[in-house]
């Protein structure tokens, strides 16, 4: 009976450390979580990528084609830069992906 109480006891301990890791990955105080940050690596989610494309594309002559290829880096990457154009290196997924001749494939 003493081998069984102790065993429930080291399980409960033992639920109450994941539940404690799980909780700080996920919640308030992990890294996946930050309300700061409005650029850079998983700063989107994919719902958000047409509506920050558009303020990508808004200032080019080639809007179809800057939409078209800004949204697929946006799902892929979770991110759009800042501005209309540059500022790449706060999100490197994005401005990392070539295409196959090596230029860029993200606007």
């Amino acid at each position: 009976m003493a081998k069984f109480v102790a065993a429930f006891f080291l399980a409960l301990i033992a639920l109450s450390m994941l539940q404690t890791l799980v909780m700080s990955s996920h919640g308030h105080g992990g890294h996946h979580y930050n309300s700061q940050r409005r650029y850079g690596p998983g700063s989107l989610k994919s719902y958000q990528c047409p509506s920050q494309c558009s303020r990508r594309c808004s200032k080019t002559q080639y809007h179809k084609p800057c939409m078209f290829f800004c949204q697929k880096c946006c799902r892929k990457c979770l991110c759009v830069p800042p501005g209309y154009y540059g500022n790449k290196a706060v999100c490197p997924c994005y401005n990392n992906w070539k295409t196959k001749e090596g230029g860029p494939k993200c606007p």
